[in-house]
């Protein structure tokens, strides 16, 4: 599995000159998190004022030449979602015409990823519908953590790197000693993420287990089977997001019950609506770790949660696009 740069007298060594002609600005979505990743590349964040009209109507200027220069946004279309939405189509749209010579989208979390097929009759494909958005605002390349379904890369007709968050919850676990524990189980909590789980198991050196669900309308779950050994043993239950928390909490209890000794809970991206916070402290649930790739302000934080950090996943992939070298390296060992 490719490493990430350990220390910033290392990048320096390797950037040179090499990201003299690259600029990094970020939106209101997620600001904390676009310093971060300039902070680990070593460049200053760009100049960009994002402004409000009286009637909510949102204003983007750009303080600073863009012309021919390589522009990276970090801008995850998180709560609140079309806010966010908005104003990435309005930047990119923005430095399209102020000649940048290649936008990449930085969306570490794709809102609407959920929407990725029709269920029912005359239902939208949501997903596609923002793919196309993004693409005829301007982008040229999007880089994304952890889609919702692999497939929305093929909704785009333009390159998409999507990076994958298990090696970096997977460091986390084995420098806990997971991976010289014996009763460790990694579980799926349903039956598309079994690559993620199997991936994540082969680093942790344990078996898997999936559980087999319905979801008979959205943030609503029915458990109907569990699918491997969970019977005294640990449980790392690994999903893309957690929403309302009702679905991991849900799985967790079936877990219990079926004679686990521990349920942990791992995601790429904390999304948290509503009192899932509260929820999740109150649970089954002994630990919730997920990464940065949205806000979690204070009040969102809990005594079970540990926050893992993104920049360095998103800054090296930066610096691989922009230096035109592999991303995929990053990932060699996962998958």
């Amino acid at each position: 599995m490719g490493q990430l740069v350990e220390s910033q007298e290392e990048l320096t060594r390797i950037n040179g000159n090499e990201l003299i002609d690259m600029k990094l600005f970020c939106g209101n979505a997620h600001s904390e998190l676009g310093h971060r990743v300039a902070d680990y590349l070593g460049v200053q964040m760009g100049r960009m004022t994002s402004t409000k009209f009286s009637d909510g109507e949102l204003r983007i200027q750009v303080d600073e030449s863009a012309r021919g220069d390589d522009v990276f946004l970090i801008q995850p279309t998180c709560a609140p979602v079309n806010d966010s939405l908005m104003e990435l189509l309005i930047m990119l749209d923005a430095f399209r015409r102020a000649s940048a010579n290649r936008i990449t989208v930085v969306c570490p979390y794709y809102g609407y990823a959920r929407q990725d097929k029709k269920l029912k009759p005359r239902e939208p494909i949501t997903a596609r519908l923002v793919a196309d958005l993004i693409e005829e605002a301007g982008a040229h390349r999007v880089v994304c953590i952890d889609l919702h379904a692999e497939q929305i890369q093929g909704f785009f007709d333009i390159p998409v790197d999507h990076l994958y968050a298990g090696p970096i919850i997977g460091r986390h676990f084995i420098e806990q000693g997971f991976d010289q524990l014996e009763d460790v189980v990694v579980v799926s909590p349903d039956v598309a993420g079994v690559g993620r789980a199997r991936a994540l198991a082969e680093m942790l050196k344990a078996p898997i287990a999936i559980i087999a669900k319905r979801r008979p309308e959205p943030n609503k779950v029915d458990i109907v089977e569990i699918i491997g050994e969970v019977d005294g043993r640990r449980c790392v239950m690994i999903d893309d997001m957690v929403d309302t928390g009702g679905s991991v909490i849900q799985g967790a209890e079936a877990l219990l019950k079926r004679g686990a000794v521990e349920v942990m809970v791992a995601c790429s991206h904390g999304v948290f609506s509503g009192n899932a916070s509260q929820r999740l402290q109150d649970s089954v649930v002994t630990k919730v770790v997920c990464l940065d790739t949205v806000p979690i302000p204070g009040s969102k934080q809990f005594p079970k949660l540990t926050v893992l950090p993104s920049a360095p996943l998103l800054g090296e992939a930066i610096r691989r696009i922009h230096c035109n070298r592999s991303v995929s390296e990053l990932f060699g060992g996962w998958r």
